[in-house]
């Protein structure tokens, strides 16, 4: 809908700069059949290429040969958009001199008023104007840490950070709770492939908690049928039992973060993974067999929070997108979804998600020789 909405040759049938007067989508008016003719069915090539094949490989960055200085900005409350991005490429770029920013609010806000810009032309003008301001001085990791209802600059050496305490936070199957203690026993727990699924929930906080970083799931799974798609999303409860929600990128009702994983692609890439982020090949499919358990390791995206002294923390595993329970974050007419905490980056397509394939029941195998985790990034105060 947004490249419909803009495409060029919309001509005189398209908007007009408010800046500038002209034309934004060129100056030729084109055709409906003209226009159809000129851009590709995005949607049908991707689901022609569900693997990281040749048309994937064509259209991914060779970071080998990213050299050039680089300032990469994320955004904490942009699961599904950009922040992939933001940590790889700051992490994987050949690049000697780079840095990592990370803000909050909506994908714009911090980024292009004077805190963002103020960044920006300092970057720019030390590596494009050869200016001596000291930017080559800068700590390159800048962070934004996030508080209930505040926010709190940080600078850090590195990402992710050095001192941090990686955590596994088990599931237990009675009760579902979330504990730091690993399972004595074995239990199973099951939910619909299409449903709201289980939520494990830790006891009250006797301290404040700071999670900055990324996080991973471990989960031992079966299915009815021969696939499933697992959708994890960490969340935060108040001392009232409120969900707590954050302004994200685009939503306004965002979980402190999400991750994603359909369970025929669980083959890790051994050289790239690490236990706190698992890579996924995408290469191949490996159906599951009916009624026996795969393990799973899912990928959580970085996130950052502090949670105050009689907060919860909580674990979902969902069979479908996360839904903010306390109600509609409205529409934007240039999104085909309602915002329901998920943004417009859903997974609901048929063609995606046939029933018959990933509408089955699913069960989490929980055992003390194989306990089903959230390793969360826990970081301790500065000294």
């Amino acid at each position: 809908m947004q490249v419909k909405t803009v495409q060029h040759g919309l001509g005189t049938r398209g908007p007009r700069s408010r800046a500038t007067g002209d034309l934004v989508c060129g100056p030729e008016t084109l055709t409906d059949a003209e226009l159809a003719a000129n851009r590709c069915n995005f949607g049908a090539d991707l689901l022609a290429h569900s693997l990281d094949d040749q048309y994937s490989k064509d259209r991914s960055p060779d970071w080998s040969k990213i050299t050039v200085p680089l300032f990469s900005a994320a955004n904490w409350g942009g699961q599904g958009l950009h922040p992939r991005g933001n940590f790889e490429g700051f992490l994987r770029a050949a690049s000697k001199e780079k840095w990592l920013e990370v803000h909050g609010i909506e994908h714009w806000t911090h980024f292009y008023t004077d805190y963002g810009r103020s960044l920006q032309k300092r970057f720019f003008d030390y590596f494009l104007k050869g200016e001596q301001n000291g930017w080559d001085r800068e700590r390159r990791v800048h962070l934004n840490v996030r508080h209930i209802d505040h926010f709190e600059g940080r600078y850090e050496d590195e990402w992710p950070i050095a001192r941090t305490q990686w955590t596994k936070f088990y599931l237990y199957p009675d009760g579902k709770t979330l504990s730091k203690e690993p399972p004595k026993g074995a239990g199973d727990v099951s939910y619909s492939g299409f449903g709201d699924g289980l939520t494990f929930v830790t006891e009250p906080l006797d301290e404040p908690l700071e999670i900055t970083g990324p996080s991973a799931a471990k989960l031992w799974l079966s299915s009815s049928t021969k696939d499933a798609d697992v959708f994890i999303v960490l969340r935060a409860f108040a001392q009232n039992g409120d969900e707590v929600v954050f302004q994200g990128a685009i939503d306004p009702h965002a979980p402190l973060s999400q991750g994603w994983l359909r369970a025929s692609h669980r083959k890790l890439d051994a050289k790239l993974s690490r236990e706190y982020r698992p890579f996924h090949t995408h290469d191949k499919e490996e159906p599951l067999t009916p009624g026996e358990s795969a393990e799973l390791d899912v990928e959580v995206w970085p996130t950052s929070i502090v949670l105050p002294r009689g907060y919860r923390l909580a674990v979902s595993v969902r069979g479908k997108d996360y839904v903010y329970p306390g109600g509609s974050g409205g529409r934007i007419k240039s999104f085909k979804n309602e915002l329901t905490g998920c943004g417009p980056f859903i997974h609901d397509d048929p063609r995606n998600r046939p029933p018959e394939i990933f509408g089955g029941k699913n069960t989490v195998h929980i055992a003390a020789e194989k306990p089903a985790y959230i390793l969360l990034p826990i970081v301790p105060p500065e000294k």
